[in-house]
């Protein structure tokens, strides 16, 4: 019984890190695409101003 419940312990433990991963690459993915799209904004303005 008490291996179960280690083994569901640690079971929880890597989910809910796995969950907090993937929330940290989603955020880093969307800041990586607000830069993306503030650069091309800038790029069109600039060429806008030419």
């Amino acid at each position: 019984m008490m291996k179960k419940v280690l083994a569901a312990s640690l079971l929880m433990a890597f989910v809910l890190t796995g969950c907090n991963t993937f929330k940290g690459v989603g955020k880093d993915v969307s800041k990586a695409g607000d830069a993306v799209t503030n650069t091309a904004e800038k790029t069109s303005d600039e060429i806008r101003r030419n």
